[in-house]
């Protein structure tokens, strides 16, 4: 039990990573979801003049 000390700092260093890494994935999935929620609004914004200025034209047929 002498390198008690050593074996108690590598697993330190090991958990201590760990953690590091998973905070790290956990604020880039955000971001991404945070960016996916911005791109799907933008798009529905895109998608929805689309269907006004088509009922808007003369002789256009009302969508059902």
């Amino acid at each position: 039990m002498e390198h008690f000390g050593y074996l108690f700092a590598t697993y330190s260093i090991i958990f201590v990573a760990i953690f590091l890494y998973v905070v790290f994935i956990w604020q880039r999935q955000s971001r991404l979801e945070s960016e996916v929620r911005a791109l799907e609004a933008k798009l529905k914004a895109l998608a929805e003049p689309k269907h006004e200025s088509a009922a808007a034209e003369p002789g256009a047929k009302p969508s059902p």
